[in-house]
């Protein structure tokens, strides 16, 4: 196929961008110097429009394709920010950042869609217009949410919006996608507990915070067990668990509990929320302790639309030879927002036999970058063919 030749003659040069990024990884929204390279290659392919502080410190690039009879522009989006983890990893463009590094291939993602942009303006091989979309703060930022509320979608007249993340475990440059609810919603919780406390050697004259939250941590559970159809996808974490005394031999006054429900339909999240609510000031009452709650509603569900996952599928086939379908994931992504504006669809493209995402050993696995590339250029190319 001509796209994929052209970008295994890319490779070197999309490769040297990849790990340049992977050794200057920046978190959230600080993605300074990772949104100043994005911008300043755009602006070298010859994008006819280069914007830079969209959602702080997003770049949105814009490609005009050789006519306009069709009116169409789609968006390709990809993801800059890094994690912060220390990595583990021997590779020679390991993160010089002390405490970050790119655990979850955003530096892929990012060099892919400037491989594909590079092409786009070199080709301008269709009949509309293409936005570029690097976005930051994926990682629990809500960067995407950011760029949406600055008016990106209706600035530029985004009808369809694509995105794209590496997947382990799954063969190099292979594709997986599914049509409706795709990734989960991703709420977080702070629970607040007090008590009464007291010397170790004398529990009745407490109020034991530490026995109340115990048991709210196994009452929580009973949210998926008991109160959810078992036919719905909830998981409910309680990820920390800090009491105010650390000492062997005090009671401790207070308790904090922190976590995250995950669910993948709007009545089993409103339900989630009211049962931990209703599950901690119950529990805590029934000892003679008093509960906080606060429930921090995240990412929604990220929802692909059908005829466009049919057709990012189609596309996917093209490249790879094939699209497996793709399970339910539990994990957020804030893709989720962009799809809430407009009809997309978002795919997985193998990263082959790697640490997981999110892992101090994860490194982005280059030999995907030409089957992503290339599906990122066909989207464009087939969907809105030259006139």
């Amino acid at each position: 196929m001509p796209v994929k030749n052209r970008f295994a003659e890319l490779l070197p040069e999309i490769t040297a961008w990849r790990r340049d990024l992977h050794e200057n990884p920046e978190i959230l929204f600080e993605t300074h110097r990772t949104s100043a390279v994005v911008a300043d290659k755009l602006k070298e392919f010859g994008c006819d429009e280069v914007v830079t502080g969209i959602g702080r410190t997003g770049v949105v690039g814009v490609i005009k394709g050789k006519s306009d009879t069709s009116g169409k522009v789609i968006g390709l989006r990809a993801d800059m920010d890094a994690l912060p983890i220390h990595e583990q990893t021997d590779v020679q463009h390991k993160s010089k950042v002390d405490g970050a590094m790119h655990a979850c291939g955003h530096d892929g993602h990012t060099a892919m869609l400037l491989g594909a942009a590079k092409y786009l303006s070199e080709t301008r091989n269709f009949d509309g217009t293409v936005v570029v979309i690097f976005q930051p703060a994926e990682e629990g930022g809500g960067g995407g949410k950011e760029m949406c509320d600055d008016g990106m979608m209706d600035r530029w007249g985004i009808q369809e919006v694509y995105g794209m993340h590496n997947w382990p475990g799954m063969p190099a440059g292979q594709f997986a996608i599914r049509s409706g609810a795709f990734f989960a919603a991703a709420d977080q919780f702070e629970i607040e507990l007090e008590g009464k406390g007291g010397h170790a050697a004398k529990p009745q004259e407490t109020i034991d915070t530490t026995v109340v939250a115990s048991h709210v941590v196994l009452a929580l559970q009973t949210i998926a067990s008991r109160n959810t159809n078992p036919v719905d996808q909830v998981v409910v974490s309680v990820t920390s668990f800090e009491t105010s005394s650390k000492a062997h031999n005090v009671i401790p006054q207070r308790v904090h509990l922190r976590g995250t429900v995950r669910t993948l339909n709007p009545d089993t999240r409103d339900l989630a929320e009211r049962r931990l609510t209703e599950i901690v000031k119950g529990t805590a009452a029934t000892f003679g302790a008093t509960a906080q709650v606060d429930y921090i509603r995240g990412y929604p569900v990220m929802v692909n639309s059908e005829t466009q996952t049919e057709f990012a599928a189609e596309v996917a086939r093209s490249v790879s030879g094939d699209c497996a379908p793709a399970s339910l994931v539990m994990g957020g992504e804030d893709f989720a927002f962009m799809l809430e504006e407009r009809p997309g669809a978002y795919i997985l493209v193998g990263n082959g036999d790697t640490a997981s995402v999110h892992h101090p050993e994860y490194d982005f696995n280059d030999d995907a970058i030409p089957a992503g590339c290339s599906w990122w250029a066909e989207i464009v190319e087939r969907r809105m063919p030259a006139a």
